[in-house]
């Protein structure tokens, strides 16, 4: 008999999309990992999106698998250094503010 080890899921703490009157859309998602893991040891997987209204990506924060936290700025990526999910919003909505009339 093969023995199936039960997977964890990462629990939601935070979505949110909006669109705003520009067109510029903002889509949130952070979830916090069951326990962390080599590529994600804050223990958070997150997307922030900020788009134009064609979908082109403006800002993005993630950390895919394999690929840790960085920051998109256009076609352009660096590194981003975590340091706890409250300063990744702050961060998100300083970089996305040139592009948004009302980020709140």
């Amino acid at each position: 008999m093969v023995s199936k080890k039960r997977q964890l899921k990462a629990t939601p703490t935070y979505s949110a999309k909006r669109v705003l009157p520009s067109g510029v859309v903002i889509e949130i998602a952070i979830y916090r990992l069951p326990q962390p893991d080599a590529g994600r040891p804050h223990g958070y997987k997150y997307r922030l999106f900020c788009g134009d209204a064609r979908g082109r990506c403006l800002v993005r924060y993630d950390n895919e698998q394999g690929k840790g936290d960085h920051v998109h700025y256009g076609d352009r990526e660096q590194p981003y250094v975590f340091a706890s999910a409250e300063q990744l919003l702050a961060d998100f909505a300083r970089d996305i503010a040139s592009y948004c009339e009302d980020v709140s």
